[in-house]
């Protein structure tokens, strides 16, 4: 994988307009919406669990974020992965606050058990919590940033069987057997709700476009860094407000020229 690759499938994804179906949290469903239009895709936010089936069933991704959880929201969760995994839609999980409680820690277990999973995407609390490993969070916050994240990374992919997607000061993502590094972002990314959130809807973006899972993770994690330095470039003596709508239109004028010129992308060897 190069950034030539990563630029040709933000290109796609633009011609695509793919439409990713998300059960996301109420904090950041606008934020996730408006994200995915100016990235060039196509959301929808559907809940209800007389209807996420057949809504899952047509989206090019379907995106499962359990930052504010509810019987009925895992209900519906469970529902529209299960018809997702039938009709070969990729199904990314983002398990918000795993290890904050036992409800969310158990929560985020029998989903990534129950259903196929393309990508999971978290911190590295949230990873280590869902695979049973300890990790410190506060909230929904990772914090230990000592361990070593990398053989995290590995280690839940290969248990999993899936994709893992740890993001932080340095994003890594692994099948099991190959593992980039992404050295893009900022760190105003922090103090603005969402952000994270937003990223596993990207993925989604890219996954429904991209047969490839790993080029597909990788490539929206390097255009989302991007898209985020060209915003705190624009903004450098703003604040995390301004900073959002920065990044709202980073990722609808983010180029492929951008990514070949920013890109720091590494592969684990």
């Amino acid at each position: 994988m190069n950034l030539d690759r990563i630029g040709q499938t933000l290109r796609n994804l633009r011609e695509i307009n793919p439409l990713v179906h998300n059960i996301t949290n109420v904090v950041v469903t606008n934020f996730t919406a408006n994200g995915l239009l100016a990235l060039g895709a196509s959301p929808v936010m559907a809940y209800a669990k007389q209807e996420v089936a057949d809504m899952a069933k047509i989206a090019g991704a379907l995106v499962l974020n359990m930052g504010t959880l509810n019987e009925q929201e895992v209900e519906g969760m469970l529902i529209a992965g299960k018809s997702a995994n039938e009709h070969g839609v990729p199904v990314l999980f983002d398990p918000v606050g795993a290890g904050a409680t036992p409800y969310r820690t158990e929560t985020a277990r029998k989903i990534a058990r129950e259903l196929d999973v393309a990508i999971v995407r978290g911190n590295a609390a949230e990873i280590a919590n869902t695979i049973g490993e300890q990790w410190k969070i506060k909230g929904v916050d990772a914090g230990d940033a000592d361990k070593d994240a990398v053989s995290l990374a590995i280690t839940a992919a290969k248990q999993l069987r899936t994709i893992v997607a740890k993001t932080g000061k340095t994003d890594v993502i692994s099948d099991g057997e190959t593992t980039y590094l992404i050295h893009n972002g900022h760190p105003i990314l922090t103090k603005v709700t969402g952000t994270g959130c937003l990223l596993t809807s990207v993925m989604g973006a890219f996954a429904a476009i991209e047969a490839d899972t790993l080029v597909a993770g990788a490539s929206a994690l390097v255009c989302y860094g991007v898209a985020a330095e060209l915003a705190a470039e624009k903004g450098e003596h703003e604040g995390p407000g301004s900073f959002q709508i920065r990044l709202l239109d980073s990722l609808a004028m983010i180029t492929p020229d951008d990514v070949r010129r920013m890109g720091k992308l590494e592969e684990r060897v």
